[in-house]
């Protein structure tokens, strides 16, 4: 078999030969982790109608309560690598797992918004911690690239299965109880999976070579939080004011001080050589752009059907399946796509199908209280990224040497996750900015009562035109309900236009970035993968690439 390096190794064991010990073990645990994970970062995307109306919050307190999560995960996931390969994956994982219950504890009980940040914010610590871990630990089990595609495939199913169950599962308890105890039941679920992580995973680890970069971890991490700061409070707060122009041109300091930094430290924790091989460099920028469109979408619509429309958050739960669903349905065909077809055309359709759904989006009624303009787009958008999130994971992951896997590893997740984390901040800004510009015009020229046209205005400097759109009927300022509605409509279907343009970016860059990479045949698929990182495998070199 010829590696991507030009350096052959002798024909081993095939897919069908004796796997290494604690193969079914760590996929079961390291599948279950990403699944809690998932569910504890979805979880929050049918409740935010209730949270609004719990926690008397606005926009932006809602947009944190998605973004305190992401921003946990996409600041520490490169420090989670390294202390994984040092530490150990299966470790790193319990920890996480840990973290996850203890957030959930806390958002459970959150008696104010700020609360639930918190809780929040130490999920995605938590997850950031099981990302990483879970799918480096089944790199170092996996003997052939084939097996290898084929858990991968797995681990990024269940991940999409608990994204897809998790808003359900909290409509069912906001239908039957409080939006608490889906929080109750989150902290169970964690619980097992710590549990089965114990037992059946096994350890690994790679140390030689990793070090701690705290500077590298202080300027991306202090960065990311100010520009995304700076994005989440522009649209209420405004652009031009002191905190966001500050928060911006301090981030991008910081930011621009993180790449000095690494291109001159011992151990970076972003290793910038990975960019040099064209298929992670290509993979990755898709990856972020379309996560971006996806999870972009997946906020547009929770909003649209909750704090904008107030609908039922089992509704909510019931689209999140079209959309979460697929990718966890179409596991066996995926998997066996990743090795029939380029991953440039896999790709592309995928994010082509995201554009589509995502475009059809902008043609829906805010009036219209109705789901059915909704299944259409939801199921091209989920069909869409079904055929991407597996399909990025694995080009990325086997076209880096393997030294740098463990690195790798985190940093495709991070550079995934940090187009999650984009995603619905960009969203919000561009949804509740034309949202604020659209209701200031209309209220000026409205047919209303004076006191109505100025308690309205007042309460929409305060806390948007979303704040006016939920008042109760006899409060002062509702009389301007229907134009508050009209702004968040035409607001959100101009993120979804966004979301469609980004999914089409991503499409363009995948169909001509990988021209000229070709695909390896099935027979090298069946020949043994290299050895990861802490295995016992021989001597390092750099793995095949998958199907670019």
């Amino acid at each position: 078999m010829t590696l991507n390096n030009g350096t052959t190794t002798s024909q081993g064991p095939t897919a069908g030969a004796a796997r290494r010990p604690g193969y079914a073990g760590t996929l079961a645990a390291a599948c279950g982790a990403v699944f809690v994970a998932q569910v504890a970062n979805a979880l929050p995307a049918s409740l935010l109608g209730l949270f609004q109306e719990d926690l008397n919050t606005h926009g932006s307190q809602l947009t944190w309560i998605t973004a305190a999560f992401m921003i946990a995960v996409v600041c520490f996931e490169f420090t989670f690598g390294v202390l994984g390969d040092l530490f150990g994956r299966r470790r790193l994982v319990v920890a996480g797992t840990a973290l996850v219950a203890a957030g959930s504890t806390v958002a459970a009980l959150a008696p104010t918004v700020q609360v639930l940040w918190i809780g929040a914010a130490l999920n995605g610590l938590g997850a950031g911690a099981m990302f990483p871990g879970s799918l480096t630990a089944i790199t170092a089990v996996t003997r052939t690239l084939r097996e290898r595609a084929h858990a991968v495939a797995l681990w990024s199913g269940f991940l999409s299965a608990g994204a897809a169950v998790s808003p359900l599962l909290g409509g069912m308890f906001a239908k039957v109880g409080s939006w608490r105890g889906s929080f109750g039941v989150l902290v169970g679920l964690a619980l097992v999976s710590m549990a089965l992580t114990l037992v059946l995973a096994t350890e690994s680890n790679a140390p030689e070579g990793r070090k701690f970069d705290v500077p590298g971890q202080i300027t991306f991490a202090v960065g990311l939080i100010l520009v995304l700061y700076g994005a989440v409070e522009g649209p209420e707060s405004g652009w031009t004011t002191l905190p966001v122009i500050l928060a911006f041109a301090f981030g991008i300091c910081f930011l621009a001080g993180f790449v000095v930094v690494e291109l001159g430290a011992e151990s970076p924790i972003f290793d910038l050589k990975l960019f040099r091989n064209r298929a992670f460099t290509v993979s990755s920028v898709a990856a972020v752009i379309g996560m971006l469109a996806f999870l972009g979408a997946c906020f547009a619509m929770s909003m649209w059907l909750g704090p904008v429309q107030h609908q039922d958050p089992i509704r909510v739960g019931i689209l999140f399946l079209l959309l979460q669903g697929p990718a966890f349905v179409l596991i066996p065909v995926v998997s066996r796509l990743l090795h029939r077809v380029a991953a440039s055309w896999l790709l592309t359709s995928g994010f082509v199908l995201m554009a589509v759904g995502c475009l059809l989006f902008t043609g829906l009624d805010v009036t219209d209280p109705g789901l059915g303009a909704f299944l259409a787009p939801a199921l091209l958008i989920g069909i869409g990224f079904a055929l991407t999130v597996s399909s990025v994971t694995a080009v990325a992951l086997n076209s880096v040497p393997l030294h740098l896997a463990g690195m790798a590893s985190a940093t495709t997740n991070m550079l995934r996750d940090l187009g999650f984390a984009l995603g619905p901040v960009v969203v919000s800004a561009v949804a509740l900015s034309n949202a604020g510009a659209a209701f200031a015009a209309n209220l000026s020229d409205a047919d209303l009562p004076g006191g109505q046209v100025a308690a309205a205005r007042e309460i929409a400097e305060a806390g948007g035109p979303i704040a006016v759109n939920s008042l109760p009927p006899d409060a002062p300022g509702s009389a301007a309900h229907g134009l508050a509605l009209e702004a968040l409509g035409s607001g959100f279907s101009t993120a979804f236009l966004v979301c469609g343009v980004a999914a089409a970016v991503a499409a363009v860059l995948t169909a001509f970035g990988m021209i000229g990479l070709h695909a390896r045949r099935s027979a090298e698929d069946e020949a043994p993968a290299p050895p990861a990182p802490g295995s016992d495998g021989g001597a390092e070199s750099a793995p095949a690439v998958l199907h670019p």
